[in-house]
């Protein structure tokens, strides 16, 4: 007998990659579906925002959130008035419209930090 230990087992070893394969292919969603998301320094995507306030984490103070809304003067209001002058209502009624939250713009806001988040353009 000899006093040899028994030989390693063989070295398996992965094959490499096979070459010329890029990334996977991206997830399958909604058939000739697109998303695009835009944003601005300081906003989050317009799309998310409308009447009521939304439950988000503030891009300023990182907290999470249910933002509060206040509206201002946009151009669908604008617009109406002058439509309402042009169709005769020039003694004051033209300017209804500054008085109805429904034609204004919707600003969303931290409740936190006070800073704006977001806007809802109405037009």
């Amino acid at each position: 007998m000899s006093d040899k230990p028994p030989p390693p087992p063989p070295a398996y070893s992965q094959p490499p990659a096979p070459q010329g394969y890029g990334q996977p292919p991206p997830p399958q969603g909604y058939p000739g579906s697109t998303t695009v998301v835009v944003t601005q320094p300081g906003f989050v995507n317009h799309m998310m925002f409308r009447e009521f306030g939304v439950q988000m984490q503030c891009p300023h103070c990182q907290a999470t959130i249910t933002t509060s809304t206040r509206y201002e003067v946009g151009t669908l209001t604008w617009i109406a008035c002058c439509v309402i002058a042009a169709v005769g209502c020039w003694l004051g009624c033209c300017f209804i419209p500054f008085c109805v939250d429904g034609c204004k713009d919707v600003i969303h806001a931290c409740p936190s930090c006070r800073q704006d988040v977001g806007r809802y353009n109405r037009l």
